[in-house]
């Protein structure tokens, strides 16, 4: 996989993250697999409404759809979540903590000032 592949692939992810109710669905499936039916009703939507946002999560491989019967069932691909976890991983390094402030960062900057700059400012 290319860096544009892989960066096609996250940007996927982030559209079908964008909506609040697939949020949701991809919490509640992270605790177990439900039924598409179960999920609608759990989350106050219509079945083609749910279906639209299940959709969405497919076409990002975020979950999968298993037919028992006459139902579909849906799980969690964590796979998927990985990449995203993988990609936001390597920021965590330039994160630094909640210290690291603006504010902070001048008072660290006058304090560190050498001399000669601090007489030039007189």
């Amino acid at each position: 996989m290319t860096l544009s592949d892989e960066t096609a692939d996250l940007d996927v992810i982030f559209d079908a993250l964008a909506s609040k109710h697939r949020r949701a669905i991809v919490y509640v499936l992270g605790l177990q697999p439900y039924s598409i039916s179960h999920l609608a009703g759990m989350r106050g939507l219509s079945l083609p409404a749910i279906h639209k946002h299940v959709k969405v999560l497919e076409d990002a491989h975020m979950v999968t759809r298993r037919k028992i019967g006459r139902t579909n069932y849906l799980t969690l691909n964590r796979k998927a979540l990985r990449s995203l976890q993988d990609w936001l991983g390597q920021y965590q390094a330039y994160w630094g903590t909640e210290d690291e402030t603006l504010e902070n960062y001048e008072k660290f900057l006058r304090q560190h000032e050498s001399p000669s700059h601090k007489e030039e400012k007189r």
